[in-house]
């Protein structure tokens, strides 16, 4: 596939004996948004959290086959350069409580030892909030703390502290699930502007949500990648009986 920026190749992933990701094959085009849906306990986030190796962090998971970043197998990679590169923002908002808005942007860099001067810190703060659709909001009580912000504004928040880091992939796990209907729909529209400089894989539930924000489709079953297509393609004429009978509402 043209401009690849993310692939796997024969996937496995693994709790103890428990084989929940089964020979993922598939590969994610930069500057894309890509959905990942499937009924629950169907492995879409466990192979999420395996792209940036956060799998490995429970105790007893493993992997098989590859996982690539531009070509580079990130199981070889050192772990925090890998979630650098690759940042993840989950289900619930969850900026750190004790922390101001300004410190959860910059989070990232302060868990790992990266010294920057006031100047430095004062143009991500504000770049990453502004990315994320925040900055006019908060940009007058930056040092307040980020527990005060509203559902949508803590979730946007996070993708703030995400995208601080610069990364190339954004991993978003149901992240509008905890959401109003207003702020899941601010969070959709995030999402469209982000995929110009961020390539996006999100899991959803919702199949609606998938066909509104997504480029393509992954639709995960028992473990397996049973289809991966155009979002249009795939819920207009869908190739797998499963995956027809998931879209139409046969079973969830």
């Amino acid at each position: 596939m043209e401009n690849t920026i993310l692939k796997s190749v024969d996937f496995d992933a693994y709790f103890g004996e428990n084989h929940v990701v089964k020979k993922v094959n598939i590969e994610i085009p930069k500057n894309n948004v890509v959905a990942v849906m499937g009924p629950s306990g169907c492995g879409k986030t466990t192979f999420l959290r395996c792209i940036n190796r956060m799998h490995e962090l429970i105790e007893g998971a493993s992997t098989k086959g590859k996982m690539l970043l531009n070509n580079e197998d990130v199981y070889e990679m050192h772990p925090i350069f890998v979630r650098h590169k690759i940042g993840m923002v989950f289900q619930r908002p969850n900026p750190f409580p004790n922390l101001s808005i300004y410190d959860n942007v910059i989070a990232g860099y302060k868990l790992n030892g990266m010294k920057m001067n006031k100047a430095d810190k004062d143009v991500i703060v504000e770049q990453s909030l502004q990315k994320a659709a925040l900055w006019n909001e908060v940009k007058d009580s930056l040092h307040k703390k980020g527990t005060f912000l509203s559902g949508g504004q803590q979730q946007r928040l996070c993708i703030a502290r995400a995208i601080a880091m610069e990364p190339e992939v954004l991993l978003l796990d149901e992240p509008t699930s905890a959401l109003d209907p207003i702020s899941t729909s601010s969070i959709e529209v995030l999402l469209q502007e982000l995929k110009k400089n961020y390539t996006l894989i999100v899991v959803t539930h919702n199949m609606q949500q998938a066909a509104r924000v997504s480029d393509k489709t992954a639709f995960f079953y028992l473990g397996e990648l049973i289809e991966y297509d155009d979002t249009k393609n795939m819920f207009t004429n869908p190739q797998d009986k499963r995956t027809q009978n998931y879209i139409t509402g046969r079973f969830s």
